[in-house]
């Protein structure tokens, strides 16, 4: 018998001990159960304040700076150094006299009006405590391209070019501030551009059309300049440029040196000058023994003179 009852003692003395750490467990548990609800109570406490913290910054701030009149658009200036109207870039922008000049967002401003093929870049700043101040740097055309619209259609469409190819639509009447008569908006017509090369806010790959430009661009600089004034230029062969100009002479460029084609350009007109004649067609693609033919002098009609670049050399102003 003493076996067993020494068995029933232990278990006896071991039973308050497993009890005690039953309530420890769930203590513990209490206590964990406890700390996690005050912690969620404190977080949510902190949220609801940083929320009305934020609700009375923006409510003082509408109060303050967005609805406050003393901060609302009462002079819009807009400076351009080309030739879209003052008017046409405000609706363009969709810019109002009154608007807050806090609440508009410069940022999207600017960006529609870059989106704009004719506008190159744009500075927008704001003038405390009424004015917005727009300074616009339009894109300069130095060359346009008619491509017809097909059967039936007898108006072409006409795109622009710059001098680097950046293909625009060429400003209307309507958009203007500057008469068309009152610039210089004679420009080269290029032929024989492949219609999908012309994308409107793109720039043209084709090399025939870049070679193209880049002859308008350097023979304004060049031996040539205000002696004869090109009128179109022919890009239907792969490998020449056929150059036509108001005088009635065809001079044939090739796409390399062009600089060089010039100076030869200007050497033949001079000694054909000296013997009482003028340039009928010249083959500037050959490198040696170039051929040309002549006409009468008298027959040549002379170079009609171009109204000076002004409107682009100081921005304008309007205050709108």
């Amino acid at each position: 018998m003493w076996p067993f009852g020494h068995k029933n003692k232990m278990r006896r003395q071991e039973r308050p001990r497993v009890l005690e750490v039953n309530r420890s467990g769930v203590r513990l548990r209490s206590d964990r159960v406890r700390m996690a609800s005050k912690a969620m109570a404190f977080s949510l406490l902190g949220i609801l304040g940083l929320f009305l913290l934020w609700r009375s910054w923006s409510w003082l701030m509408d109060q303050l700076i967005y609805n406050n009149p003393t901060f609302s658009i009462q002079t819009i200036d807009i400076q351009t150094d080309g030739v879209i109207s003052p008017e046409q870039i405000r609706r363009w922008a969709d810019l109002k006299v009154g608007q807050n000049l806090f609440a508009l967002d410069l940022s999207r401003v600017k960006r529609d009006l870059e989106l704009v093929p004719m506008i190159a870049s744009v500075s927008v700043e704001r003038v405390l405590p009424q004015t917005l101040r727009l300074r616009i740097n339009e894109r300069e055309p130095v060359a346009q391209v008619l491509q017809p619209m097909g059967p039936g259609v007898r108006d072409p469409v006409v795109f622009t070019l710059d001098a680097s190819g950046f293909v625009m639509l060429p400003v209307t009447p309507g958009q203007r501030a500057v008469p068309w008569g009152a610039t210089n908006q004679f420009l080269p017509v290029i032929t024989g551009v492949n219609y999908v090369d012309l994308r409107p806010g793109k720039v043209v790959e084709s090399p025939q059309v870049r070679a193209a430009l880049r002859l308008i661009t350097i023979f304004e600089r060049s031996p040539m300049a205000g002696l004869v004034d090109l009128r179109w230029i022919d890009l239907n062969s792969p490998e020449v440029m056929v150059v036509h100009t108001g005088q009635g002479s065809r001079i044939c460029f090739g796409m390399d040196n062009l600089e060089r084609q010039l100076w030869r350009w200007r050497a033949v007109h001079d000694y054909v000058q000296r013997q009482g004649r003028a340039l009928a067609s010249l083959d500037l693609s050959v490198a040696n023994n170039v051929p040309y033919t002549t006409v009468d002098a008298a027959a040549v009609p002379p170079t009609p003179p171009k109204p000076a670049k002004t409107v682009r050399t100081n921005l304008r102003r309007k205050d709108v």
